[in-house]
């Protein structure tokens, strides 16, 4: 079936349909980050099949008691909006609100029922046992006997999420029939978005929106068509009050305890190509150890950050780097410059601007990593990395990120550029290209067996001249719309 009003999203579709039209009851749930989409995509694709849906309010109330009534109260008032008599007796417990929902769901007569219960981790509440426990009752008692139910749990608040639905080792565990985590567009989705909304952006400045918003669909759901780009930018980012409270969102929305969450994402926001588990341990103040595995992994699940490994020295070092488009731009231009943050175009094409884009394409050419692959041809990556070293010479080294395929025994030592037209390869930077390669070549990662490739991602592509003839092949910024 086509979804006129969703973009892309294709995989995530087919697995929804694949559950709607099963001959059992299906268990899924649905995770990603805030913002990413994730209640819309299930909405539209299950429409009028969802014959119950209660929302989790998010409440900043600390009386347990008061938190739990407010959100029964919800769920009780969901259940008369679907045509539960008016006298029916308000739950006082969530053993309650789920056999009142199961007498609901007996009485209808449709052959497939969908039940979604969206924002689960607010709907819980800071003591989530309870409707855990009579969740998974509900489930294991009824639910997966009728063998006609679609039950659909959503929710944010990801390392929830992860940690009492997912990964449960009580009555969820070994439950679920599918999960669903949905990450942001890719270029190309942005560009079928931009597209249906009649925005006639360059793909340079798609790059830039992306580099900026992220694919974040309710980001780019607040960006105005009659404007250009650097008025919508100074809009979302340098003129709305709120956006210290939208970046303080992200993360309650992820993490019902966020402080140490933001205190993470602060100090990785510092250091672009990222931080060892020790260095970062000091500089938040958090002991190694599970709380701290717990954030780097549930900051990892949710998308904001990416491990990667750096080679070089004598050891391999396990590198955190922060992902996060909107959360890096943030962190860049308005985190604690208040009025002095300026605006757009005035950043622009200055030394900031261009401190930041080239970073961030960085960031953006390793997240269309599947992109790259099929412009250089490259059957399957053996592995990734990000390598630094000395060269025979006595100079230090670094290389963006190599792409080792050992199916042809091919290195292919990837340099990443941003430039707002074809990049100029000058004597000097031939040199240090001429370095880079010397260097990895009598590295210890390097496989003596192995040719080598220098690969050059580039915007708008590389000027050919007498220093480009080190370059082996090229990706362009076209290549990663694909």
């Amino acid at each position: 079936m086509a979804y006129n009003s969703i973009i892309g999203r294709s995989e995530e579709i087919t697995k929804l349909e694949k559950f709607l039209k099963s001959s059992k009851s299906e268990f899924v749930a649905v995770y990603g980050r805030r913002r990413v989409g994730k209640s819309y995509l299930v909405e539209e694709v299950y429409k009028d099949k969802i014959v119950f849906r209660a929302i989790g309010a998010y409440i900043k109330e600390k009386d347990e008691r008061t938190y739990k009534q407010i959100q029964l109260d919800h769920f009780y008032e969901s259940l008369l909006d679907c045509g539960m008599p008016e006298d029916t007796p308000r739950p006082t417990c969530w053993r309650e609100a789920f056999r009142l929902l199961r007498k609901y769901l007996e009485g209808l007569r449709v052959k497939r029922r969908v039940v979604f219960l969206d924002e689960l981790p607010w709907l819980a509440g800071p003591q989530s046992s309870e409707l855990i426990t009579e969740l998974g009752y509900f489930w294991n008692s009824w639910a997966d006997r009728q063998r006609n139910i679609v039950l659909v749990v959503c929710g944010s608040a990801t390392s929830w999420m992860l940690d009492n639905v997912i990964r449960d080792y009580g009555g969820l565990h070994g439950r679920l029939t599918g999960t669903i985590r949905l990450l942001p567009f890719t270029l190309k989705e942005c560009e079928l978005y931009f597209k249906k909304h009649s925005f006639h952006l360059s793909r340079y400045e798609m790059a830039v929106a992306y580099m900026a918003f992220g694919g974040i669909p309710y980001y780019l759901d607040r960006i105005d068509s009659e404007k250009n780009l650097s008025e919508n930018i100074d809009d979302f980012f340098f003129k709305d009050e709120r956006i210290d409270q939208e970046f303080k969102d992200v993360y309650t929305g992820l993490y019902i305890t966020s402080e140490r969450y933001v205190d993470v994402v602060k100090a990785l926001g510092k250091k672009f190509y990222g931080m060892t588990r020790r260095e970062l341990s000091e500089a938040v103040g958090i002991e190694m150890g599970g709380t701290f595995s717990k954030i780097l992994d549930n900051l990892h699940e949710s998308g904001i950050t990416r491990e990667y490994p750096r080679y070089g020295k004598q050891r391999v070092e396990t590198v955190y780097q922060l992902k996060d488009f909107f959360s890096l731009f943030y962190l860049h231009f308005i985190y604690g410059k208040g009025t002095n943050a300026g605006n757009w175009r005035t950043i622009q094409r200055t030394p900031s601007f261009y401190a930041w884009a080239g970073n961030t394409f960085e960031m953006l050419c390793i997240e269309h990593l599947e992109q790259m692959k099929e412009a250089l041809r490259i059957a399957t990556i053996s592995r990734n990395y990000c390598w630094k070293g000395m060269a025979p010479n006595g100079d230090t080294a670094q290389i963006d990120l190599v792409l080792e395929w050992k199916g042809e025994r091919t290195d292919y030592l990837c340099e990443m550029k941003f430039s707002e037209h074809e990049f100029v390869i000058d004597k000097q930077y031939e040199r240090e290209l001429a370095t880079k390669i010397d260097a990895f070549l009598a590295s210890k990662q390097h496989r003596k067996t192995h040719s080598v490739q220098l690969v050059m991602v580039t915007t708008e592509g590389v000027q050919r001249g007498t220093h480009s003839k080190d370059v082996n092949q090229q990706v362009t910024l076209d290549d990663l719309f694909k």
